[in-house]
Parts: structure tokens; sequence; C-alpha cells
């Protein structure tokens, strides 16, 4: 097809190849949000609220979360130790939550397990986060770390190859619901994404 305006008309305008504003058609699941099931013993909701560049919240974004169990395996065939079953029942270790109006996302979670490194090293517990929406070309990828594991944290290899600044953006904090993991796409206290 020629980008000449005839081809337009007689095509009509199609949207531009970013991962939004479809999400709503087909990616939400009636139960996304649960990684464990509602009354999983050490359960913690974590959520926040995703917003632009000028602070605004951004109402139809979806917000994806992988992560290890409590042991700090996968049932995957891709963990190089092998895959595992969950040591937590109904465990499924990925979540997806779409936005509301006001921007907020939501998962209930377990706290994952620390994950060796190919060099001995230990990651700190941590969820790895996609952050999906209306006019952005690629997912964006984070992670969010455990605001009780300072030790575990101040160890971490990513988190230690990162400016202050950066760590910050990347470790929820305590609220009245469990965790608060706000997600900045842009400007002043950017969230800290990883090129993958």
């Amino acid at each position: 097809m020629t980008s000449d305006a005839g081809s337009l008309t007689r095509w009509g305008i199609t949207p531009s190849q970013t991962v939004g504003p479809y999400l709503s058609l087909g990616l939400p699941w009636s139960d996304g949000s649960y990684v464990v099931p509602a009354g999983t013993p050490d359960a913690v909701r974590i959520g926040g609220q995703v917003v632009d560049g000028a602070g605004v919240p951004v109402p139809d974004a979806l917000v994806e979360t992988w992560q290890a169990d409590p042991a700090g395996r996968f049932d995957h065939p891709d963990d190089p130790r092998g895959a595992c079953p969950p040591t937590v029942p109904g465990f499924r270790g990925f979540g997806r939550s779409p936005t509301d109006t006001d921007g907020r996302w939501w998962v209930l979670t377990v706290k994952p397990g620390c994950l060796p490194c190919p060099d001995g090293d230990l990651e700190a517990p941590h969820l790895t986060v996609s952050v999906l929406g209306r006019g952005m070309l690629d997912r964006l990828v984070t992670r969010i770390y455990f605001p009780d594991e300072q030790e575990a944290n101040a160890a971490d290899p990513v988190l230690a190859a990162l400016p202050a600044a950066a760590r910050a953006t990347l470790v929820a904090q305590k609220d009245e619901d469990g965790l608060r993991f706000d997600i900045r796409l842009q400007g002043a206290n950017e969230t800290c994404f990883f090129a993958v």
C-alpha cells in the first residue's frame, strides 16, 4: 500500500502499531489480578497507580506481573533448574490487571523467594512487571522489590547497578492495603524501566 492520500481514503486510516488502546478487547481476565486465590495464607495485595509524565492517571493501561513462588522456583520449562510445581496451592506466578478510570491497578500474590544468578549471587525477592498502554510502541519492563528485604535488596546485583534515585523507584511502600507501587511512565521520578 502506498502512502498517498488516495490510498488512505480507500483503506481508511488504521491505528498506529502501538500496544494499545485495544487492551480491553481480549487481554483482561476476570480473575487476572489473582496470582493466588483469595484467602491464601501470607497473601499480599500490591497495587498502585499508573500515571503519565504530568502525573495524570492512565485509565487504559495493563499491568502484568511474573514471579517465582516463595521457594524461588518457577513451574516453567525455561527455569534452568527445571520446572517445579508451586509450593503454594493455586499459585500461578502470573497476574494481569487493567487500570481503572483513575489509573489504579492491583494483584493479590505471595512474596517470591530469592533467585540465583549464574555467578552464584542472589537476586532479592521481586516481581517482574510489564506495562502496556495506548501510545506505547513497546511494553515497558520494570521490577517491584519488597520494602522489608533491605539486606537482600542491598545485595541484589540489579539494584546495585543502579543510581540511588532509580533504585528508589523499584521498591514498593507499605500502605493500609498491603504494598503500594506507583508506575510513573515519564518525567520527574520516572519509574526505572529495563531494556529487555
